[in-house]
């Protein structure tokens, strides 16, 4: 077993990382929360804290983690003393303060282990394997089309249909990156419609990634839906039905034909890449494409300034940031 070892969910929004989150939380060795908001921004804010070898810096920090209602702490179900408690007596950097509200979490489960998921770490894998060098990375890849239908139906979501389209380039861009620098025990990746045409062999092929016994419970995740996603989140009203290839097509009749032609135009070599078929449905609006491609500009330029950063990272020495589990 690899007890030890984090394991962090990543996709493109709406492709399927709520589902596997649940999938993963009714295994009997996995506690995988609710989406939270502290571990990039607490990151990025990581100097504000002061040196969390002191007991102050961590007190700091888990006040700060446990007081905010951006950081959605509550969605947990912790005790706030009692985790503030377990980070200012635990070890005294950021990943491990961060571990030790996840391990909470798997101990308020009787688990052994613990995950984490959230489709913006796919854009900030740097940032985790930073905080959690030994973490196991599971990406989630659904049809662009889909992805694309959903979102635009989320009233959180602020892309037009362009903007949307451009981010999930992004995310396949992201994860082929990944794919090549991480090693085979590190990133696993499989897509949402294999997921849901045949549960049993996917989830037995990600215990395997992980180093853990197939558990059945994993292909009912309604079953700990009530527990592992917040009721606010009515976008996520699906995850409490059973496991079903009834979406995976969808995307025809929520979409426009123009929007199809778009998806197609715009993502054909990435949706053959990721083996998804072309309908070759409609014409795609020249304006629609100006947009796309201005959209595109600030995520082709995300690589380099993640380098920019990290030479800046290297040329200014902090403490370190790493969980090292004991």
């Amino acid at each position: 077993m690899t007890a030890a070892r984090p394991v962090f969910v990543v996709g493109c929004p709406r492709s399927g990382t709520t589902m596997l989150q649940l999938m993963l939380h009714a295994h009997r060795r996995l506690a995988v929360p609710p989406e939270t908001r502290f571990v990039l921004e607490a990151y990025r804010r990581r100097r504000a804290f002061g040196d969390l070898a002191d007991v102050t810096g961590r007190d700091r920090l888990a006040r700060w983690i446990v007081g905010r209602e951006q950081t959605r702490f509550a969605d947990l179900g912790l005790d706030a003393e009692d985790t503030i408690r377990r980070i200012t007596t635990g070890p005294g950097t950021l990943g491990a303060a961060f571990a030790t509200v996840f391990q909470a979490y798997a101990d308020r489960f009787g688990k052994a282990r613990w995950g984490d998921k959230r489709p913006a770490y796919l854009q900030n894998l740097d940032v985790i394997l930073r905080l959690f060098p030994d973490a196991q990375i599971i990406n989630v890849i659904r049809d662009g089309r889909a992805c694309v239908a959903s979102l635009k139906e989320m009233t959180w979501h602020r892309e037009d249909v362009p903007g949307t389209v451009a981010a999930w380039a992004r995310a396949v861009d992201e994860a082929h990156r990944a794919a090549r620098r991480l090693p085979a025990n590190q990133w696993h990746s499989l897509r949402y419609e294999d997921l849901v045409a045949d549960p049993h062999r996917e989830l037995t092929g990600i215990c395997a990634f992980l180093g853990e016994d197939y558990d059945p419970a994993m292909t009912r995740p309604s079953a700990v839906a009530d527990v592992a996603v917040p009721a606010f989140k009515t976008w996520h009203e699906h995850t409490h039905e059973p496991v079903t290839t009834r979406r995976v097509e969808s995307w025809r009749r929520r979409l426009t034909a123009e929007e199809i032609a778009l998806c197609e135009t715009a993502l054909a070599s990435r949706l053959r890449a990721c083996g998804y078929d072309l309908t070759g449905t409609g014409r795609t609006p020249r304006t629609a494409m100006i947009r796309y491609g201005l959209s595109t500009t600030r995520h082709r330029l995300a690589p380099a300034k993640r380098l920019a950063e990290r030479t800046a990272l290297s040329l200014r020495p902090e403490p370190p940031v790493a969980y090292v589990p004991a």
